[in-house]
């Protein structure tokens, strides 16, 4: 075989090789764009808002299928109040998910072009819902973490002042205030905006003179009012409930250490507390991890408003905005999956399955006491 012919055919063979690798990279690149690009659309469109809606209307119906059966079967008025706050909780959540959900699928499916369009009626009452149930769950709270730190430290002053008429007469207090706040920008107290990439609307919480550098100062300023009122009264909720929470644990914990020796009525009365505000410390840290980036964001968006620097980071906010929301909803989601895992029966039955995995015997000997008890306990209260 000739030398020249052989060096010719490695080399081409070599060019092959290459040609083909090349080809190989181009085609992994263009299959990894393409995967991203369909998960982010699998993540962001209408898909991912149906799954999100489905699964915050199942989650909230579980829950409150557990509350209304709990609900039905007591007689002890403190419990009894905490599950009436508790499952407006829940049909407050409920009712988001179904509202606020399927105008945004009706925003999907309508939607024309790639570009943000101008606000219209339809995103004057997603931002006004949004508001709305967003400010109803944070304040709800807050007054479930106030009930039952009354009580817990003043256990006579709360069943004499605590009532299901009075609890009644501050849901409704709740309501009529989330809504008032929400209906603002009816009265140009505010405004409600498509917001990027155009598939939802909520409050001009973004510097409007980068946005639409025609609006004029007194609008500017309405939108920073309204937006700064939102942050702080969603901060202050959270803040109360931080309070209430701290006062109602530290109060059980010490009352634990002082009575480790009594047992009986007692004992059982401030176990139920315990139940109560380990469910609430639960709705209360999901709360703060779901909206405190939102609230913080709204709040440091309008001070920096003032300075008129954030152009240049507009991008930027517009991503911590919309990541914000989305953490914001689940809030929604996960409140009543914290309810139905931190029950008692629950908890119990966790421990005793991971304390005793190699001995079943004993799952089902606890199951059957706690069947007893249960009645037996059912039996007593109706007493």
């Amino acid at each position: 075989m000739d030398l020249a012919s052989l060096s010719v055919d490695s080399t081409s063979e070599h060019f092959e090789l290459r040609k083909s690798s090349n080809w190989s990279h181009l085609t992994l690149a263009l299959l990894n764009a393409n995967t991203s690009t369909v998960s982010e659309r699998f993540l962001s469109g209408p898909m991912a808002a149906a799954l999100s809606m489905s699964l915050g209307v199942a989650s909230n119906v579980a829950a409150l299928l557990i509350l209304l059966k709990s609900y039905a079967g007591l007689r002890r008025r403190s419990k009894a109040t905490f599950l009436l706050l508790a499952a407006a909780l829940v049909m407050t959540d409920l009712a988001g998910h179904v509202v606020a959900g399927g105008l945004v699928l009706r925003l999907y499916l309508s939607r024309v072009g790639d570009g943000v369009p101008q606000p219209d009626a339809l995103c004057q009452l997603l931002g006004g819902s949004m508001v709305f149930f967003g400010l109803c769950s944070l304040f709800l709270g807050g007054i479930m973490a106030a009930e039952r730190c009354l009580g817990v430290t003043r256990p006579l002053l709360h069943a004499s002042a605590v009532s299901g008429r009075r609890v009644k007469l501050a849901l409704s207090g709740v309501w009529l205030a989330a809504l008032t706040v929400a209906l603002m920008p009816v009265a140009s107290l505010g405004s409600y905006n498509y917001q990027h990439p155009g598939t939802w609307c909520f409050i001009t919480v973004l510097p409007h003179s980068d946005l639409d550098p025609d609006t004029d100062s007194a609008t500017r300023e309405r939108d920073r009012a309204f937006a700064l009122l939102f942050s702080t009264l969603g901060l202050g909720s959270l803040a109360v409930s931080l309070v209430f929470n701290t006062v109602s644990g530290v109060s059980l914990l010490c009352g634990r250490l002082r009575n480790k020796q009594h047992r009986g009525t007692k004992h059982s009365t401030r176990s139920h507390d315990i139940e109560m505000v380990v469910q609430l410390l639960g709705i209360m840290v999901t709360s703060c991890i779901c909206w405190s980036p939102l609230l913080i964001f709204s709040f440091l968006s309008v001070m920096r408003s003032y300075e008129d620097s954030a152009g240049e980071d507009i991008a930027a906010y517009r991503t911590l905005m919309i990541t914000g929301v989305r953490l914001a909803s689940w809030n929604q989601i996960l409140d009543p999956w914290v309810y139905i895992l931190l029950r008692k029966a629950v908890l119990r039955r966790i421990y005793i399955v991971t304390k005793c995995p190699a001995n079943p015997s004993n799952v089902r000997r606890w199951t059957s006491d706690s069947v007893h008890s249960s009645k037996r306990n059912s039996v007593s209260n109706r007493v």
